[in-house]
């Protein structure tokens, strides 16, 4: 076990976040509330099934989430309310424009923290489980803020809960091999693409109505921060590892009628399972550089949270203080769990959590912490970074 912390020697050409964003659609879905919506709009009665959501709209722990959704939509398209029908076609006519307009205004807002103009971006990471279309949201986003055709741009689609990750760890990768380069990683999500009436054949689709929710996050990564610059996070060590024969535990398929999800009820075991390995190997890859012993409770968390379950588990499984992961289930009560875009969420609760204790003229917490998230695969993804502002 991790016990003890030295200083990590600062690491030179590492790369930095910078800056970070969000941006949501407008309409704003009291949990509370939720229930008798989503069944006066899809014209269902069934009271079991009613009940069933009521039951889990308490467990997910969410509270507010912001959904693309809306009266309008529905009233144009009525046939997503409906049992059956063929309407990829119009939910991608939706997503598509919804999930370009969302990740541009994360992005803008990030680069106007940030502080540099968009001529000094050099790459693009752009990251979606929502749209489908050729060619990719990438291009449109870089035409909607006004990118150089000169960037270089990577796209991770179908990724889902790990895609943030994912795309930090890319971003971090083009950051540090390529000298003065500015990434710009932008992710962005929508639940439309799967929104489907309830029914006993699919009991499971009420999980996720109760759980995800919409919107969108940016970061500009960077190696070697200038003077102007004011780097918020330091990343280290960037692993990804898939558990073999998890393929159907987090399974979603693109068919005629959207995207259908099934999450398998031993996924929050199997992650308790295997996140310590995985841990403890992130940890071990780095030794070399500075790390002998670390306590995980001497780490500060950002977990993405896929669930109450997992976060749960993953305090178990670390025997974690309760404060651990406070800035996950602050996101996950706020915005759901919304995907690929939740780690930003996660991020800036933390940044925001510091600054609060320094301003204060508390101790900021944990300068050392572990970035994770899990995906399909089952597929793990960490990064083990360093907070700069605490």
């Amino acid at each position: 076990m991790f016990r003890k912390q030295i200083l990590m020697k600062n690491g030179v050409g590492k790369a930095n976040i910078l800056a970070l964003g969000k941006a949501f659609p407008h309409q704003l879905v009291m949990q509370d509330l939720l229930v008798d919506g989503y069944f006066k709009d899809t014209n269902c009665d069934d009271p079991e099934l009613k009940r069933k959501l009521t039951r889990l709209c308490k467990t997910t722990t969410v509270k507010t989430r912001y959904v693309v959704m809306s009266q309008e939509i529905l009233n144009k398209y009525p046939e997503l309310a409906l049992e059956g029908l063929p309407t990829v076609k119009q939910r991608l006519d939706i997503c598509n424009k919804a999930v370009t307009q969302m990740a541009i205004e994360a992005s803008e807002s990030c680069i106007k923290k940030w502080g540099r103009p968009v001529s000094d971006i050099t790459h693009l990471v752009y990251v979606s489980s929502s749209e489908a279309r050729l060619p990719g949201g990438d291009i449109y986003l870089a035409k909607g803020i006004g990118l150089s055709p000169d960037t270089n741009r990577v796209m991770l689609y179908f990724s889902g809960c790990s895609g943030g990750v994912a795309g930090l760890r890319v971003a971090k990768d083009i950051a540090e091999n390529n000298p003065g380069s500015r990434v710009l990683l932008a992710t962005s999500e929508t639940t439309i693409i799967g929104y489907k009436p309830p029914s006993v054949k699919r009991p499971y689709d009420l999980v996720g109505v109760a759980l995800f929710g919409d919107g969108a996050g940016a970061m500009i990564i960077g190696s070697d921060p200038t003077r102007s610059e004011r780097p918020l996070f330091e990343l280290h060590t960037a692993i990804q590892n898939f558990l073999p024969d998890t393929e159907k535990v987090i399974d979603g398929r693109l068919t005629e009628e959207g995207i259908s999800f099934k999450l398998d009820r031993e996924l929050p075991e199997i992650i308790e399972d295997n996140v310590k390995g995985f841990c403890d190997k992130l940890l071990g890859q780095f030794g070399r550089d500075g790390i002998v012993d670390i306590d995980y409770n001497d780490l500060f968390w950002a977990v993405h949270p896929g669930g109450p379950a997992i976060l749960n588990r993953i305090e178990k499984k670390f025997n974690l203080g309760p404060e651990k992961l406070s800035a996950s289930r602050r996101a996950l009560a706020d915005y759901g769990n919304a995907s690929s875009n939740t780690i930003v969420y996660v991020l800036e609760y933390l940044i925001e959590d510091s600054l609060k204790k320094r301003n204060e003229g508390k101790d900021g917490g944990p300068d050392l912490g572990l970035i994770l998230a899990f995906g399909p695969g089952v597929t793990f993804e960490g990064i083990l970074t360093r907070n700069l502002i605490v």
